[in-house]
């Protein structure tokens, strides 16, 4: 979807304090994304203001600094750590004789490099193409000339309008085929749902470790790598979990500071396997200094996508890091799994975790004894179809005792009138 150097690209990066908290972001990670997407980073400049200027975003003083410096590196590209609008981007890319890109535009990016499924790439042009429609302009006046295309333009119609027009008409067809993987992953939520099959998300800020800890709990091997937004792609994978049973495990992409609201919308139908899971595994690097910020980071995500009422157990990861490296469990005051510590890399507290999940899981399943009498040979062949029987017998009377084990959900749909206390 984007053509670029194999070399990478000469990037000069851009950085303003504001006193305003939603304002700000970290240079740190501002850093670990230009690395990502790529990008040399040639220059890092930093500077402060009470406000963004409207022309610029930054003031005519820095902007001609940043010029100065763009020529003297020969950069290709200037990276904003900051959401910039359609005009001032323009206004800049004039002054600096070269490309410029704002944090989304740079976050779009590193997601149009990582997608591999055809279903992932399909979510990334749709919100690569919502965020370039206002930025079509770019100071290129041809653009604004009248032209004819065989098929393609009206009477009178400009090269700029007829770009607007395809782009709209892209955007249409890549959402019908977004709805139609949505009715797939739907359909296939419904089916692990009457199958009594949990489905346990991996979730939390990017470069956390998820991709390491799927692979240890699946045996698999998707990719993983120390870099933000390493794994892009949704994975679903079955797993066995003791006492429980099969459960699915699902890897998700990693959440990220004001993560741009048309990502968001175009990885919805992904995020909704987080939305209906029945337990959300918060991974939290245990050694990132900003933790409490990420932790309120990945939450925020969560009630975007109405995921905040999920069961959760944090996983404080890479405590292989630390000089504690114990593995715990901690307890709410409810008795509840609240957190645990291990390290995916070297397979530390896997155990405890396994233990963890079995009894968060637990809670959501009952298995208990139900009779049917032999006029109910239909529910019978549903406990079966549901694969949800532990065990059976038949008395003198011809009566089945059945033993069922099945999330409680489904036991309160298919016996109503049941007595039994959970």
């Amino acid at each position: 979807m984007i053509d670029r150097p194999k070399d990478g690209e000469n990037a000069v990066l851009v950085h303003v304090n504001f006193p305003a908290d939603t304002m700000q972001e970290d240079q740190l990670e501002f850093n670990d994304l230009a690395v990502s997407a790529g990008a040399k980073v040639k220059a890092f400049i930093t500077g402060s203001r009470q406000k963004p200027e409207p022309k610029y975003f930054v003031g005519l003083g820095k902007a001609h600094e940043i010029a100065d410096i763009v020529r003297a590196e020969k950069a290709d590209i200037v990276l904003f750590n900051h959401t910039l609008s359609p005009s001032q981007e323009r206004n800049l890319e004039k002054l600096f004789h070269c490309r410029v890109l704002d944090r989304t535009g740079l976050i779009l990016d590193i997601f149009a490099q990582r997608a591999r499924s055809f279903e992932g790439k399909l979510q990334v042009e749709l919100a690569l193409l919502k965020h370039t429609a206002s930025r079509l302009v770019r100071g290129w006046t041809h653009l604004e000339r009248q032209a004819g295309g065989i098929g393609l333009r009206g009477p009178g119609e400009t090269q700029l309008e007829t770009d607007r027009r395809l782009i709209k008409q892209r955007i249409k067809i890549i959402s019908e085929r977004l709805k139609k993987v949505k009715l797939q992953r739907d359909q296939g939520r419904r089916s692990r749902k009457k199958g009594g099959v949990p489905t346990i998300a991996l979730v939390g800020y990017t470069n956390a470790g998820k991709s390491t800890l799927f692979n240890v709990l699946t045996g698999d091997d998707t990719y993983a790598a120390d870099q933000l937004f390493a794994t892009l792609d949704p994975t679903l994978r079955k797993i066995t979990i003791p006492e429980v049973g099969n459960a699915v495990l699902a890897d998700t992409v990693g959440f990220i500071r004001h993560l741009p609201h048309d990502l968001i919308q175009a990885f919805r139908a992904t995020l909704q396997e987080v939305a209906e899971a029945d337990l959300l595994l918060h991974v939290v690097d245990a050694n990132d200094l900003r933790l409490d910020e990420n932790i309120q980071e990945v939450t925020n995500v969560l009630e975007t996508i109405k995921a905040q009422n999920v069961p959760q157990i944090l996983v404080f990861n890479k405590i292989d890091l630390q000089n504690d490296d114990m593995p715990t469990v901690h307890y709410l005051v409810e008795e509840k799994i609240n957190r645990v510590r291990m390290s995916a890399l070297t397979h530390t507290g896997l155990t405890e975790l396994l233990s963890a999940i079995r009894e968060q899981l637990s809670q959501n399943y009952i298995e208990t004894e139900v009779i049917l009498s032999p006029k109910e040979g239909k529910m019978r062949a549903k406990l079966y179809e549901l694969n949800v029987i532990v065990s059976e017998h038949i008395d003198d009377q011809g009566d089945a005792h059945i033993t069922v084990k099945m999330p409680k959900a489904e036991f309160k749909k298919y016996f109503k009138d049941t007595s039994t206390d959970f």
